[in-house]
């Protein structure tokens, strides 16, 4: 296996994790929040939290899904370093809202670290596509 293809897979597993997370909160969000970090979850309006995080998760996915399937893996390195932000975002609300540190790390440190290593990944690809052969009449 080669590099380009570990780095197109932790790509799309990036995307497909997001995906997951995004579908959980929207068609399950009572058994998707006890698994953020953060208790008591949101009751009444507040709620309407668990759509939020689900569309953002769903948006982070089609962008990774778009740049990947139009081939722009060094645009989709750039969107998903920018995006290692997301889980960061994350783990300090889990942290500064009474969930525990080991939560935070556990789950939301480590995804960003898989999500660097995918940007850095695809940022640091040769681009070794075969030359166009010339068209012949």
């Amino acid at each position: 296996m080669t590099r380009r293809h570990i780095t197109t897979a932790l790509a799309a597993l990036t995307g497909a994790t997001v995906l997951f997370f995004g579908l959980n909160f929207l068609l399950n969000p009572g058994g998707a929040a006890p698994g953020f970090g953060i208790d008591p979850w949101p009751q009444g309006n507040a709620g309407g939290y668990y759509a939020v995080k689900g569309f953002r998760d769903l948006a982070v996915a089609s962008t990774v899904f778009l740049l990947l399937g139009l081939g722009q893996r060094r645009v989709l390195g750039w969107v998903i370093l920018i995006d290692v932000i997301l889980p960061l975002g994350d783990a300090f609300a889990v942290v500064t809202h009474g969930g525990s540190v080991a939560t935070a790390l556990g789950i939301h440190v480590s995804a960003s670290l898989v999500v660097l290593l995918a940007a850095v990944m695809l940022l640091t690809e040769s681009s070794t596509r075969p030359a166009a052969k010339p068209a012949t009449e």
